[in-house]
């Protein structure tokens, strides 16, 4: 099933039940991307060292 078929469901299934309608597919793709993008680069970015005389995680 691709995504206009399950899409179709979705808004005979909504009608069905009196609900509102679902948002088109890929309305959100954009912001998704740039949020999980932003995610990536904040995880790479270098840690900074400890301290002197903090202990490192692994005790060494």
């Amino acid at each position: 099933m691709n995504a206009t078929q399950q899409h179709l469901l979705d808004l005979h299934r909504a009608a069905r039940l009196s609900q509102p309608a679902p948002p088109l597919p890929g309305r959100h793709d954009r912001s998704v991307l740039r949020d999980l993008y932003r995610r990536l680069q904040r995880n790479r970015r270098p840690s900074r060292p400890s301290e002197p005389g903090t202990p490192s995680p692994s005790g060494v």
